[in-house]
């Protein structure tokens, strides 16, 4: 059973919308009247999805959604009063999975909600994708930066360059990357690891010099 969350200042929509969730076989988690409950009860409870009313004095239902999308992402519906195209794209640029125009239809919102939280589920796991592929990306750059440092400092092949990084790695048990940013930091920093100067930086650096002075 999915736990959902209600946020409306009229008491009577409040009463409503539970029942309506409840008879679809959702189980209501929470309940509050404003942008400021909404936010408090996504950090609470960490619905599945929170049905949320458009208009609420002080903070409305789109500036609640952008500060709950940065905080405690979950799946967000707005409850609108009529149809309206800038509405909806504000609501969708504040992270909000659905708009569902008032007064709510039993029938329809089951549905709703269930293609709401598949969408924000299907938006997660792109968001891990693209993070995890910049960041293969960016190791990839750090990479192929230090081999050229070694090429051009140590007369290194590329091949070699490689051996020597991996080498290390493995030795210092630390990844390709780590030891990559330490070679490019070195030479940037206008000396050779393990020289006087470097002696005196962190002890990680430092650890980090000693297997870089062995190579292969």
């Amino acid at each position: 059973m999915r736990n959902l969350c209600i946020i409306s200042d009229k008491r009577e929509e409040l009463v409503e919308v539970k029942g309506l969730l409840e008879g679809a076989g959702y189980n209501v988690v929470g309940e509050g009247t404003s942008g400021i409950d909404a936010i408090e009860l996504c950090r609470r409870f960490s619905p599945d999805a929170l049905l949320m009313d458009m208009l609420m004095p002080g903070m409305d239902g789109i500036e609640a959604a952008r500060t709950i999308s940065l905080l405690y992402p979950t799946t967000l519906i707005l409850l609108i009063e009529e149809y309206d195209e800038e509405i909806i794209k504000d609501a969708a640029e504040a992270g909000t999975m659905a708009c569902l125009v008032k007064p709510l239809e039993g029938k329809d919102l089951f549905p709703a909600i269930e293609l709401a939280i598949s969408r924000f589920r299907a938006f997660l796991l792109l968001k891990d994708e693209n993070i995890s592929l910049r960041e293969e990306l960016k190791s990839r750059e750090v990479l192929e930066k230090a081999k050229r440092i070694l090429m051009e400092r140590m007369r290194l092949s590329e091949g070699e360059a490689f051996k020597r990084i991996r080498k290390m790695s493995m030795d210092a048990r630390m990844t390709k990357r780590d030891i990559a940013e330490t070679v490019i930091l070195s030479w940037e920093g206008g000396m050779r690891v393990g020289s006087e100067e470097g002696s005196r930086t962190s002890t990680y650096r430092t650890r980090r010099s000693r297997y870089y002075r062995k190579g292969p």
